[in-house]
C-alpha cells in the first residue's frame, strides 16, 4: 500500500534535497507575483512557466514523487465531493459522450501523427506516440520499448501540456467571466475530522488495489471511487479547505517544468513548432468532439471543453475543480480518455507491423 503512494525512504528523502528545495523557492514567489497579476490559475502558471527555464537553463530541479502523491490524493477528495447519490444513472447518460471519446481519439492519432510524419519527419512509430492526446508516463515505457525517440515523444507531450495549461484558463475566464477561483473560509468546526480519517483510509485501500490491477492514474481515480462510494452512501465526507487547492495547483505546476530537467533549450525549440502545429490540431479536434456531445448530454460546454481537451488528467482536473465544472464529470472522460489511448496504440502499432509484412 505504501508502495503505491512511494512512501518509502527514497522518495521522502527528497523532500529534504537542494533540488527540490529550488523548485519550491522559485515556485512559491512567481505564484504570488502571477496572482498579484491576475494570471488565472496562478499558483500552477507561475510555478510551470519558472521551473521549465530553470530546468532548460541547466539548474538541477526535483518533483520527488511522494509529493505528486499527496495532491493527487487531495485532488481525489475534492472531485468526491462533487459526486452525487445519482452517479450512476448520470453514468449511463455518459455512454454517448465516452464512445464519442473513443473516436476522437482514434481520429486525433491517425491526423496528427500523419501531420508529423509529413512535415516534421518523424518516423511512423515515433509519430504515433507523439499525436496520441494524453497518457505521457505509460506511452514513454512503450516507446522506449518500441526503440522510439524518446526526445521528440517526451517534447511533443509537455509543449502540449504547457500549452494547455497557460491558454486553457485564459478561455474559460473569457467564455465565462463568473467561473473564477475563489477560495472560502474553511469551517474547521463543523465537520466531523473523523470523517476524513476514514475517507484517507479506504482511499489507500482502493489506491492499492487499483495499482497492483494496473488501474490508470490509481492514486486519482482509487481516492475518487472511494470518497464517491462514501459520500453516496452517507458514511462520510469531508470538504476540504479550499486553499489546499492553491497547493496542488502549484505541484503541479512545478511538476510539469521538473519534466524539462536534462533536456536544452536547442532540443525543446527544435521540436516547438510541430509541437505547436499537433497542440493546435488536437485542441481543434476535441472542440469538435465536445460540440458532437451537446446533442448527447446536457452539460456546460466549457465543461465538455475540458473533459476532451488534450491536457493531463491530474492538471485538468485540477482546472475542473478551481473553476467547478463539473469536476466528476470532467475526471470520468480522462480516465476513460487514458484507457482509450492505451488500447489504441498498441493496436495501432500491430497494424503497422502487418502493413511492413
Amino acid at each position: 500500500m505504501l508502495k503505491a503512494i512511494h512512501f518509502d525512504r527514497e522518495n521522502l528523502g527528497q523532500l529534504f534535497t537542494k533540488k527540490f528545495l529550488t523548485v519550491i523557492l522559485i515556485s512559491i514567489p512567481s505564484a504570488i507575483i502571477a496572482d498579484f497579476f491576475n494570471v488565472p490559475l496562478a499558483w500552477m502558471i507561475g510555478p510551470m512557466i519558472v521551473t521549465s527555464l530553470t530546468a532548460l537553463n541547466g539548474f538541477q530541479v526535483l518533483m520527488p514523487k511522494i509529493a505528486l502523491s499527496s495532491i493527487l490524493i487531495i485532488l481525489g477528495l475534492h472531485i468526491g465531493n462533487y459526486i452525487e447519490q445519482n452517479l450512476l444513472t448520470q453514468m449511463v447518460n455518459w455512454i454517448w459522450t465516452t464512445v464519442i471519446m473513443f473516436f476522437y481519439i482514434v481520429i486525433s492519432i491517425l491526423i496528427v501523427s500523419k501531420y508529423l510524419q509529413k512535415f516534421s519527419g518523424y518516423k511512423e512509430k515515433t509519430s504515433i506516440f507523439s499525436s496520441a492526446p494524453g497518457a505521457l508516463g505509460p506511452l514513454m515505457i512503450l516507446a522506449e520499448y518500441e526503440k522510439s525517440d524518446l526526445s521528440q515523444v517526451a517534447t511533443a507531450h509537455l509543449i502540449r501540456l504547457i500549452i494547455i495549461i497557460t491558454v486553457f484558463p485564459f478561455i474559460i475566464v473569457n467564455l465565462s467571466p463568473t467561473a473564477s477561483l475563489e477560495l472560502e473560509k474553511f469551517d474547521y468546526m463543523s465537520q466531523n475530522h473523523w470523517d476524513l480519517v476514514l475517507l484517507i483510509i479506504a482511499s489507500l485501500v482502493f489506491i492499492f488495489f487499483f495499482d497492483k490491477f494496473k488501474v490508470p492514474a490509481a492514486l486519482l481515480s482509487g481516492t475518487l471511487v472511494a470518497s464517491g462510494f462514501l459520500q453516496i452512501f452517507d458514511i462520510a465526507s469531508y470538504k476540504l479547505p479550499d486553499a489546499s487547492i492553491n497547493f496542488c495547483l502549484l505541484i503541479l505546476g512545478a511538476s510539469v517544468g521538473c519534466r524539462f530537467a536534462n533536456k536544452t533549450i536547442k532540443e525543446v525549440s527544435s521540436n516547438s513548432f510541430h509541437g505547436l502545429v499537433a497542440t493546435i490540431l488536437l485542441v481543434l479536434l476535441g472542440l469538435v468532439a465536445a460540440y458532437i456531445a451537446t446533442f448527447f448530454v446536457d452539460t456546460n460546454f466549457l465543461s465538455l471543453i475540458l473533459s476532451f481537451c488534450p491536457g493531463g488528467i491530474y492538471e485538468v482536473a485540477v482546472i475542473a475543480i478551481a473553476f467547478d465544472l463539473d469536476p466528476d464529470f470532467v475526471a470520468f472522460h480522462h480516465i476513460i480518455r487514458l484507457l482509450f489511448i492505451l488500447f489504441t496504440v498498441p493496436v495501432f502499432l500491430r497494424i503497422l507491423k502487418k502493413l511492413k509484412k
